[in-house]
């Protein structure tokens, strides 16, 4: 068995490419690793310690426009004779998966949080029901594409440093004009933070922020949003997170005046671990929380910040 990886570089390599070539290792066989646009090749090198043969990478394609991606991709299949394609399940990978599994006529499992069963025919679980229920899609075709959802597989150093090689996927000329690139600010893009503070409209205006970017910074976490909060411009539209906006699966999820509506919930409730700060002992997230602190967040917050200044200097 061949397995291709494609992973997007607009922020350099991080976790989710890690998690994919993990994944795709596991899986078995050679695993080939895919990418477009312009990254250096130290970066790219190191994907070899988490089980990748060999790394290719069209430079002609510098954006993340969906036809062409899927014309490198499919032209990589070809070249490298894979049978199976894994991404990691993002926002190119929603309009690039389903392209290429008409084009190569490929079944696709979107969102997979397991490896396949191979049992009986080939087959991957997914969250269904905005994660309130497992199920499992079977996949008959001869060649398949899986999008794994990000924290589902822990990476694993298991090699070391592979090759980099120039790939020509004969992409063509793109058809669209793009007129701006607006890229998501922060050092942990949200997709692949494993430590989230997110806060809602409970903290009644965006000059309240610094009380959540303060806890964020004090553990390492990627900083996020609810939906009304961005739609009224107190935080950019990127740390949006819900069913209409970005899903995310971290490890620790902190959310301070947020009600839990169920859109939220849908994008959010695949964290490991979740935190609820609340002062209406009604709000709907109490039920989903793990941890639920009736309190308000402006007392709360700079409370649990000052603890882990104090827990971090006495354990130091």
């Amino acid at each position: 068995m061949s397995t291709l990886v494609y992973i997007t570089t607009n922020n350099g390599v991080g976790k989710s490419a890690f998690e994919a070539v993990t994944y795709a290792k596991k899986i078995g066989g050679d695993v080939t690793v895919l990418t477009t646009g312009a990254c250096d090749a130290a970066s790219l090198e190191t994907l070899g310690q988490y089980g990748a043969s060999k790394v290719l990478v069209d430079r002609s394609v510098t954006t993340n426009e969906a036809q062409l991606i899927t014309k490198v991709i499919a032209s990589a299949v070809e070249s490298s004779g894979s049978n199976v394609v894994v991404f990691s399940h993002d926002i190119v990978t929603k309009s690039v998966a389903p392209r290429l599994s008409v084009k190569l006529k490929a079944g696709l499992v979107s969102g997979a949080t397991s490896l396949p069963s191979t049992d009986g025919g080939f087959s991957c679980s997914v969250n269904v029901f905005s994660g309130k229920a497992f199920g499992n899609v079977i996949v008959k075709s001869d060649k398949k594409i899986i999008s794994l959802l990000p924290n589902s597989i822990q990476p694993e150093i298991t090699g070391a440093n592979c090759g980099v090689e120039e790939f020509n996927g004969n992409a063509g000329t793109s058809k669209v004009k793009v007129l701006s690139v607006k890229k998501p600010e922060g050092d942990i893009p949200l997709p692949e933070a494993e430590l989230v503070v997110s806060a809602g409209r409970g903290l009644k205006g965006p000059e309240n922020w610094g009380m959540v970017e303060d806890l964020a910074k004090e553990i390492g976490a990627a900083t996020a949003c609810s939906r009304p909060v961005a739609d009224i411009g107190w935080r950019p539209h990127h740390e949006h997170v819900g069913q209409t906006g970005v899903a995310i699966r971290p490890n620790l999820y902190i959310a301070a005046g947020i009600s839990g509506a169920i859109q939220h919930l849908a994008g959010v409730n695949g964290s490991k671990v979740i935190v609820v700060i609340n002062t209406d002992a009604e709000a709907p997230f109490f039920k989903a929380a793990d941890y639920g602190v009736l309190g308000d967040a402006f007392e709360v917050l700079p409370k649990l910040t000052e603890a882990i200044k104090k827990f971090k200097a006495s354990n130091n």
